[in-house]
């Protein structure tokens, strides 16, 4: 009776220990990861320390709407087309003549077709009206040098500058929604004028608009 108690004991323990040890052995299979594509489309390698890089995020140079100044001549950083920047109420003359303010962009077609027909005019237009002009590019900073580019190729009679900051659009009506576009101020610098798009023909109201102003 005692022997079989002693084997039954040695059974129960080996029988145990090998249970253990196959457990110890036993290893869970790898987890499956689902492959990642990166920014340029390939598939990115991950492991359990990789991150997902970050997104390069846009930010904003534009001024909260209380920092601007809302009244013509404002107090806008434009840049020209040689890297110069001036500050709106610098450049803008307070001369006593109109201002006219004719908005574009580098990539609106319409927009190259409105100055392109004024360009042959506009040494006739500063004989017979007395006023200020300027064109100013509304392109986002990354376009400054298709701005600068354009604006040395066409070779306009006016001034031109770029919006540095995009911060027209906080003090104009409308926020320049949609390009081209202009605006008139009196010689007081009241807004008195202002038109959008452009078909072929608008050029000679434009002008029409500019010496009535001008006479007022």
């Amino acid at each position: 009776m005692r022997a079989f108690i002693i084997l039954s004991f040695v059974f129960s323990f080996t029988f145990f220990a090998c249970n253990n040890k196959k457990m110890a052995t036993t290893q869970m299979p790898p987890a499956k990861s689902t492959p990642t594509a990166g920014p340029d489309g390939n598939i990115m390698k991950t492991t359990s320390k990789s991150k997902i890089p970050n997104r390069i995020s846009k930010v904003s140079t534009t001024r909260m709407t209380q920092e601007i100044e809302p009244n013509f001549p404002f107090d806008l950083d434009l840049k020209d087309a040689d890297g110069n920047i001036v500050k709106s109420n610098e450049l803008f003359k307070s001369n006593g003549k109109p201002t006219v303010l004719m908005f574009w962009l580098t990539t609106c077609g319409p927009c190259h077709k409105k100055l392109n027909a004024i360009k042959p005019l506009y040494p006739s237009w500063i004989q017979e009206a007395d006023f200020n002009m300027y064109a100013i590019s509304g392109d986002f900073q990354k376009n400054y040098e298709s701005f600068a580019k354009q604006t040395k190729q066409k070779d306009w009679a006016w001034e031109t500058y770029n919006d540095w900051n995009r911060e027209f659009r906080v003090v104009l009506p409308g926020k320049l929604n949609g390009y081209p576009q202009t605006f008139i101020f009196d010689k007081n610098g009241e807004l008195v004028y202002q038109d959008r798009k452009y078909n072929a023909g608008d050029e000679i109201k434009l002008f029409e608009k500019i010496k009535e102003i001008c006479k007022s």
